[in-house]
């Protein structure tokens, strides 16, 4: 019985740790662009996925291009820890695409 108890106790265990750990959040920061007239933005996006710089581009010139803008470039992806420091740069295009 003890056996058994400790099997239990040890499947248990083993099954907790092999769930996955919920990751940090993934952003980008990008530049976009409209033409007619020629319109700028500077931007923050949150990326599912792979947090790289391909997965980024994908993701928004996707999203982008939807509402009629064009991907310049990612500036960089970031986690959680460089979303403050980049909402006042973003103003109203931060988390907006």
């Amino acid at each position: 019985m003890k056996h058994a108890l400790y099997m239990l106790v040890i499947t248990a265990a083993l099954s907790l740790a092999a769930l996955p750990v919920q990751a940090a959040g993934c952003y980008a920061d990008y530049k976009a662009k409209q033409e007619n007239p020629l319109r700028l933005h500077y931007g923050v996006a949150q990326i599912s996925g792979e947090c790289s710089i391909n997965s980024a581009q994908a993701q928004l010139s996707q999203r982008l291009a939807a509402k009629g803008w064009t991907l310049l470039n990612i500036v960089s992806v970031f986690g959680d820890d460089g979303l403050t420091q980049r909402k006042d740069s973003a103003g109203p295009n931060f988390l907006r695409f």
